[in-house]
């Protein structure tokens, strides 16, 4: 089956069909026509999951945001306000990048939007190509960490967790991995200041100014805080959070004066398009994992780790390092559908006072939150990472594949570091959701 996989996967044929399509094959090969019924009975409970409505929703939201010219205005005011400082521009594309990634939890929008107006601003200011290509990957990729985040909504359906937990302790690590980006940035320009020169004097704004600037910020940050907040206080589940924000983004949009026909239906099409593809990922992952764990797969695997005589630390570590190599090659949906469901079993198995945590809920957060910060691993991957390919897609034609590459890889260790951290200090993500939820 996986052999099979592979092969049509590196053909070039979509994730969705392979995998969906495989399973119905291998289901008839190894069963007989009544097997087939897995289809169905695996489907139906995703197309009738309230939680993934969200999906839809905050895809519209970030992309209403998108249309109606927020981000430039947003990194047009961080960059005025940061650019007289060493390394700036890169600073102000991370910031850039949080509060983009709080606003639309989709990665491809924040990594080609950056590309196009930060990556041009920097190089006109002889910033260093892999400085300024690796803050814009690096600070896109937090929109799979920082809530609303797709991947944490598909997530906590599959491992049937807590949505609202999930952000909540995904909040400290995206804000963690965004502060060491920053400081890596700051840190080499100072360092050594032809890598980020500051803005010329001549150019910078007074303080008044930046007030002023930062005022014309209010209405998206707002929304940011009353979709987060009302998800955080518990007043409003994710899917009425994200229902409230998609409301807001129209009342952002006419703020700005970019509500018209023509916005509303590009974000529809974005939104149908990037739904459509999520959900028939779903839809042929979840089939051909239900077939994996009927012929036994899942205890064949927890067998084998468990056969290694790792302990559960060690476990765990291969568990990562899995996560990353599959970060490599295929997209983040799939590897959730095809590993999770595996995993998460395993992993409470082996019981929280293992990893020193206070009970099963406190070790499923944990270990969905390590997942989380793992994928933004993949998407910096090469030689397949998303986020490569996106900004390849919008970097000028002199700049080589190979210097992208390059500057994916510091920020890559910086985010192994960030997981590290989360791995030997649980309470950078369980310490939150515990004074939330209590």
């Amino acid at each position: 089956m996986f052999g099979s996989l592979l092969a049509l996967l590196m053909a070039g044929l979509p994730l969705a069909f392979v995998t969906g399509g495989l399973a119905c094959v291998f289901l008839f090969l190894l069963g007989d026509a009544r097997a087939l019924n897995i289809v169905p009975s695996r489907i139906f409970p995703l197309m009738t999951n309230y939680q993934l409505s969200a999906i839809p929703l905050f895809i519209f939201m970030a992309a209403m945001l998108e249309r109606a010219g927020i981000i430039n205005e947003m990194f047009d005011v961080i960059y005025k306000v940061l650019g007289g400082v060493k390394g700036g521009l890169a600073s102000a594309t991370v910031i850039a990048s949080t509060i983009l990634a709080a606003m639309v939890g989709v990665i491809g929008a924040a990594v080609v939007t950056m590309g196009i107006i930060a990556l041009p601003a920097m190089l006109k200011r002889h910033y260093d190509p892999q400085i300024a290509m690796g803050s814009i990957m690096a600070g896109g990729t937090l929109g799979i960490l920082i809530p609303p985040s797709i991947l944490a909504i598909i997530y906590a359906v599959v491992a049937e967790q807590s949505v609202g937990e999930l952000f909540i302790g995904a909040v400290i690590p995206g804000l963690m991995l965004s502060g060491l980006y920053i400081a890596y940035v700051t840190l080499r320009c100072y360092v050594n200041p032809d890598l980020g020169p500051p803005i010329p004097p001549e150019e910078r704004i007074s303080t008044r100014e930046k007030v002023r600037l930062m005022g014309n910020m209010a209405a998206p940050i707002v929304l940011i805080v009353v979709v987060l907040g009302v998800i955080f206080s518990g007043v409003a589940t994710p899917v009425e959070a994200a229902g409230i924000g998609t409301y807001g983004a129209f009342i952002v949009a006419a703020i700005h004066r970019k509500l018209d026909w023509q916005t509303v239906r590009e974000a529809c099409i974005t939104t149908l398009k990037a739904s459509a593809m999520v959900i028939w990922i779903m839809f042929g992952a979840t089939i051909f994992v239900g077939l994996y764990v009927l012929e036994g797969g899942q205890q064949f695997v927890q067998d084998a780790l468990e056969g290694t005589g790792l302990g559960p630390w060690g476990i765990l570590i291969v568990m990562q390092v899995v996560l990353i190599i599959l970060g490599m090659f295929l997209d983040w949906v799939g590897i959730l559908l095809l590993c999770v469901p595996i995993f998460v079993p395993i992993i409470k198995a082996l019981g929280a006072q293992a990893f020193g945590l206070g009970d099963e809920g406190d070790l499923v957060l944990w270990f969905g939150v390590l997942y989380l910060v793992n994928m933004q691993m993949s998407f910096l991957s090469p030689p397949f990472g998303y986020a490569l390919f996106y900004l390849r897609g919008v970097a000028p034609p002199e700049i080589p594949m190979t210097t992208i590459f390059k500057s994916a890889l510091p920020f890559l260790a910086l985010q192994v570091v960030g997981l590290a951290i989360c791995m030997l200090f649980p309470e950078v993500i369980t310490w939150l959701p515990r004074l939330v939820y209590g």
